[in-house]
């Protein structure tokens, strides 16, 4: 048995974690089974066919992060066919958003090659068993998630109304929406995930699952060909490096674009020995502006990943030119082991792969992911991510996983909560229950500060002279913070109730 602490989106997730780590699996074991039972459990939100960050800092080994985001496919499709294939679809969600759907929203997936690799290098637990958890799941029944209903409330016919398998799957038991702790059921994944215990990852490439996916996107318009399934490799990456306070952090590098806005602002909120309000205010601002002007639009994410980070390195934020749906789980052992893995679907493509009960991702129909155009880079190109996944360990030996959902609120919320935590000194779950504010860009390129209730936020907002917005108490727009220590206390799990936390620690 391992001790473990373990903060999931989910109670199946963390069930699967939990029964992993107590048959002697260690942090990253518990970490891929959870991740495997969230994106199997959590309808809507997250999916086996969508993308993934994974961070692994084993005890006594350099930090490493795998790379298994989603990337453009299309590979031998005639040239005519980018630019169809998705229809728009409006939505009440996040205060607004419009998205495209449809087989031509659909991009190659990498969540599961990720979550292999990271089993096969730093794992001891055989595959099948991880993938086992999830099985049952399905076919002994789910609980339905508050995030997941919340958002299904919204979406559940405009977005899924289109595919009778998939509009069952986001339906509940009396032909209305799923209610928050409804028990659900996915018969058709559970038998898919018997067979992904069995096969591993090549049945969703060149197997059963991969063949059925290859067809439907040639009858329908996508892009997604069996050349791009055979030709993704998940990445092996260098993580970007930080101090804060007394800890070492490892972030997710370039290409990903959470990572290094991540860094960027947790090193300028590192530069002042007791942080304000006003300077978070106007860190979010300079950083996020910069990602709008460049990063949104960037040819090269690597390269302008790279450059981000050593602008801000050298000048700090005189450096910087003027100019969507995930889940998370983090887990630390009793080792010192620590992994935090972050999950993506975007908004959902609104179908199924025809006869599995798997809801497809629609990242090429994300307009913050997408801000260069429809289909407009090159095919094997990583799409841009805001997923940070991040590990860290202090000067005394403690060993920290955390992370959160939240699309571009995912890195202002880490960067709330580990200045309260690895600056101030604070309780983790108390960093993480206190009120947060994001920067936000709307439409015309003004900032708004959005905001939970706070008068020392409020009085910030109003000193810095930009518009605002008051939420009337924490909000799942703010993100969803899961985190799990090892420190003086012992193994600590900490979750945020903005997104119904599920945390546990080994007896």
């Amino acid at each position: 048995m391992t001790r473990v602490a373990i903060a999931a989106p989910g109670p199946a997730a963390l069930r699967a974690g939990l029964e992993v780590a107590a048959e002697g699996g260690n942090a990253v074991d518990a970490a891929i089974a959870a991740s495997l039972a969230a994106m199997s459990t959590e309808p809507g939100v997250v999916s086996l066919m969508g993308g993934a960050f994974v961070n692994v800092w084993l005890a006594g080994e350099d930090p490493v992060v795998v790379d298994g985001n989603v990337e453009m496919p299309g590979r031998g499709v005639d040239a005519s066919a980018f630019g169809q294939g998705v229809r728009e679809v409006r939505t009440d969600y996040g205060g607004g958003v419009t998205i495209g759907a449809g087989h031509g929203s659909v991009a190659n997936s990498g969540a599961l090659q990720a979550l292999s690799l990271a089993r096969d290098r730093f794992g001891h637990t055989p595959w099948r068993r991880l993938v086992e958890p999830s099985a049952q799941a399905c076919r002994d029944g789910y609980r339905i998630g508050a995030a997941a209903a919340l958002y299904l409330g919204i979406v559940r016919d405009t977005l899924f109304g289109e595919d009778p398998q998939a509009h069952a799957l986001v339906t509940g038991a009396d032909g209305g929406p799923l209610e928050p702790g409804e028990t659900s059921l996915n018969v058709d994944l559970a038998d898919i995930l018997d067979l992904l215990a069995a096969q591993g990852v090549s049945l969703f490439t060149t197997g059963a699952v991969g063949r059925v996916l290859v067809d439907d996107m040639a009858a329908n318009g996508g892009l997604l060909t069996q050349a791009d399934l055979t030709a993704y490799e998940a990445v092996v990456r260098t993580p970007t490096m930080r101090t804060v306070g007394s800890w070492d952090i490892a972030l997710n590098p370039p290409p990903s674009v959470g990572g290094p806005m991540l860094a960027a602002m947790l090193g300028q909120l590192a530069r002042h020995e007791d942080w304000t309000w006003a300077e978070v205010i106007e860190i979010q601002r300079r950083v996020l502006a910069y990602r709008l002007s460049v990063h949104d639009r960037s040819h090269d994410l690597d390269a302008d990943g790279h450059a981000l980070l050593a602008a801000v390195e050298r000048h700090g934020l005189a450096g910087l030119p003027t100019s969507a749906s995930t889940a998370h789980v983090s887990v630390v052992d009793e080792h010192g082991n620590a992994c935090g893995i972050t999950m993506s679907a975007g908004y959902g493509a609104g179908m199924v792969i025809p006869g599995t009960g798997i809801l497809l991702n629609n990242a090429l129909g994300e307009p913050e992911l997408n801000r260069l155009g429809l289909h407009a880079v090159a095919p094997g190109t990583r799409l841009a991510s805001n997923m940070a996944p991040t590990t860290g360990r202090s000067a005394t030996g403690a060993a920290l996983a955390v992370g959160s959902p939240g699309a571009d609120r995912i890195t202002t919320a880490l960067m709330q909560v580990l200045g309260r935590g690895l600056l101030r000194g604070e309780d983790l779950q108390h960093a993480i229950d206190a009120p947060r504010l994001h920067v936000r860009f709307m439409d015309d390129g003004s900032p708004r500060v959005e905001h939970e209730p706070s008068d020392d936020i409020a009085a910030a907002v109003e000193a810095s002279g930009l518009a605002s917005h008051r939420y009337p108490g924490p909000h799942m727009y703010f993100g969803g913070v899961g985190a799990a220590v090892l420190g003086p206390d012992g193994l600590v799990a900490a979750g945020d109730e903005r997104r119904e936390a599920a945390i546990g620690v080994s007896p």
